[in-house]
């Protein structure tokens, strides 16, 4: 029973999972060639007849059975893009109009209309999951990366991101025991983009003290492949022979790192890590990671010749000697790391975000573990695998 919050302290080892709400009939499609195992009938329409409506109540408690089943505590719920699309036209105000500027869509209102059907999706999950008394709690996932995401409106002088957190926490105060409570308040995750921005770590570090947004919860940054950024490590300028901390005065999460544990050039890569108090506060595993030059490095669209630092989801180093095929490695490898770390929060990226890679669609570049035609039910049975000797490793000290 969903009794109470999740309260969580410098003794916790909690377990979240990258959890996107996105599809829907008014929301994004499927946008891949991937067929997902729960279809949903108002989907069938769609450019591409396959897929789930993220508010389908079928979809969200075999969700829910999955996320149980593979020992999650919580999901960060990704509202990450197109913040300032989102909220800058709420209350009848004039939206941006430049915010909605999409180059797939002529008209801005229907793309923000798209948009708000995924914040609909977003916002229903946390009285559908109530009602189903899970266990499991919600930790959102806000943007800060949008362009306009700290440009005050004109209206009201109020920034989207701004905007954003207080629409969550109205749904936090509206079902309190679905969420995660961290250094005395609840807690919301902030994006910072892929590569971080510089100075944005520090304009929403003051956009939450001049709103006194973090008096009310508890705020952490993060940002995606930290290994490839040496600007925010406490040793930058050391070749790391392992995981790398971030320095400090960051205290950046990682929302994925790259992972090259097999010497391919052009340097190794490893995870990202940040302390709090001593103990490591987070770690993030992924199922399949890029190389610095993404996937594909022949330029051929030849599916066996992946760049050779990348890190394939079903046997790591790919086909270039090696290869145990058919097992999670990369996880696997990951999942070592954290073993060690022993984080307050490792995140694992991810459940189902099925997004279209640039590389084109390969089943072995996909970090997504909920259940497709295309690899059956092998992410969610590597991640029960892992989550249940991550836990038996950390309780075991």
């Amino acid at each position: 029973m969903a009794a109470a919050p999740l309260s969580v302290d410098a003794g916790s080892h909690v377990v979240l999972m990258e959890y996107e709400a996105w599809f829907g009939p008014k929301a994004e499609g499927f946008q891949t060639q991937v067929t997902t195992c729960l279809q949903s009938r108002d989907m069938q329409k769609g450019v591409i007849p396959s897929g789930y409506d993220s508010a389908d109540p079928a979809v969200i408690k075999q969700h829910v059975a999955w996320l149980e089943q593979m020992g999650i505590d919580a999901v960060t719920i990704d509202l990450t893009n197109n913040v300032s699309c989102i909220f800058d036209g709420d209350e009848g105000k004039k939206f941006l109009e430049k915010a909605c500027q999409q180059p797939n869509w002529v008209n801005t209102r229907e793309f923000r209309a798209s948009m708000l059907s995924i914040r609909s999706n977003v916002a229903n999950l946390y009285p559908a999951w109530t009602g189903l008394a899970t266990r499991l709690k919600i930790i959102p996932l806000l943007g800060g990366f949008d362009r306009y995401a700290l440009t005050p409106d004109p209206h009201d002088g109020r920034s989207s991101l701004e905007k954003e957190a207080d629409y969550f926490g109205a749904l936090m105060r509206n079902f309190p025991d679905i969420n995660v409570i961290y250094d005395g308040k609840p807690l919301m995750l902030i994006y910072l983009g892929t590569p971080v921005g510089p100075g944005r770590e520090a304009a929403i570090v003051r956009m939450l003290a001049r709103t006194r947004l973090d008096e009310r919860y508890t705020f952490r940054l993060v940002g995606g492949f930290l290994d490839s950024q040496p600007s925010f490590w406490a040793h930058p300028h050391r070749t790391p022979t392992g995981p790398i901390e971030i320095a400090p005065r960051y205290d950046f999460w990682s929302v994925v790192d790259r992972l090259n544990f097999w010497g391919a050039p052009p340097v190794p890569y490893y995870p990202t890590y940040s302390l709090a108090g001593g103990r490591t506060e987070n770690m993030t595993a992924s199922l399949a990671t890029p190389g610095q030059s993404g996937w594909n490095c022949s330029g051929k669209p030849d599916r066996y010749r992946y760049c050779p630092d990348a890190a394939l989801r079903y046997c790591g180093a790919g086909y270039q000697g090696g290869c145990n095929k058919g097992r999670y490695e990369t996880l696997a490898e990951f999942m070592a790391y954290a073993g060690t770390l022993q984080p307050i929060f490792l995140i694992l990226n991810q459940f189902n975000e099925f997004s279209y890679g640039d590389e084109g669609w390969n089943a072995n570049t996909n970090d997504d573990a909920e259940p497709t035609l295309q690899w059956g039910y092998g992410g969610i049975r590597a991640v029960v695998d892992q989550v249940r000797d991550y836990r038996n490793n950390v309780n075991s000290r």
